[in-house]
């Protein structure tokens, strides 16, 4: 049976960094598929009218002073979801990549729906079904395979795309990335899962189609394919050996 998401509080994060033509569109998107969450833009230090575009498409708005990167705007929403008792958070990009229409269906998937295993943290993940048809080549590709790898024998599932930004997260969670989550290179992607299976949170993946940005070229270069396959090595290499503080759960807290 699925899961009464109108029990639930939840809080669509959306991170911006000069998305003024993108985000009123995505945002409407958002509330026309899941007319009962919350919306909240975090403006990452933008210099155009991203924040005023977003304030009239009926979100509210966390505005940052400067550009503190997806991780910086990530932590900040998820201590306003805290400070507001959200159950649930999700982040969705302003881009329009991530497909608003999937999220119910996510929903029931983090809340253990027709008796599935309740997940802390559910990734959207490309590469995870035979219909998926999002393509990375080269370099880039084997950077994030090796990263899925690790990754999936620490979380002991399969885990495709560790570098997906559409995630959900639960109350556990949220306690959690609240007061840690890593703002550096890939930390708001690969670190961020390795300190939520550390702290012994269930980390999960469901398949998801991703959409390719409506503006902007993708580069294909052989130069930053291999910087991006060295910048990912170091950034799974600093998460491994990186100590992170035990946050309890929350009956652990109420004891």
């Amino acid at each position: 049976m699925p899961d009464d998401h109108s029990r639930r509080r939840v809080l669509v994060i959306m991170p911006a960094w000069n998305e003024e033509g993108s985000v009123a569109q995505t945002l409407a998107e958002v509330r026309a598929t899941n007319p009962t969450v919350d919306l909240l833009v975090v403006d990452d230090g933008s210099t155009d009218r991203t924040a005023e575009r977003a304030r009239a498409a009926g979100a509210s708005v966390c505005q940052l002073p400067f550009n503190l990167g997806v991780g910086g705007a990530m932590r900040a929403g998820y201590r306003y979801a805290l400070r507001h008792d959200y159950d649930v958070a999700v982040q969705i990009d302003a881009d329009g990549q991530h497909d608003p229409a999937h999220l119910p269906a996510l929903l029931d998937r983090l809340a253990g729906a027709d008796g599935q295993e309740p997940v802390d943290v559910l990734v959207g993940a490309r590469f995870a079904s035979d219909e998926d048809t999002y393509r990375a080549g080269g370099l880039r590709r084997f950077a994030m395979v090796l990263l899925a790898f690790v990754l999936s024998r620490m979380a002991r599932t399969r885990l495709t795309d560790v570098t997906s930004g559409y995630r959900l997260a639960n109350r556990r969670a949220l306690r959690l990335f609240a007061q840690h989550y890593p703002a550096e290179y890939l930390g708001d992607t690969v670190e961020s899962l390795v300190i939520a299976l550390r702290n012994g949170l269930v980390v999960r993946q469901e398949p998801v189609q991703m959409r390719v940005r409506q503006s902007g070229v993708a580069s294909q270069s052989t130069a930053k394919a291999v910087l991006y396959l060295a910048r990912a090595v170091v950034a799974l290499a600093l998460a491994l050996v990186r100590r992170w503080p035990h946050v309890p759960a929350e009956r652990e807290v109420a004891a």
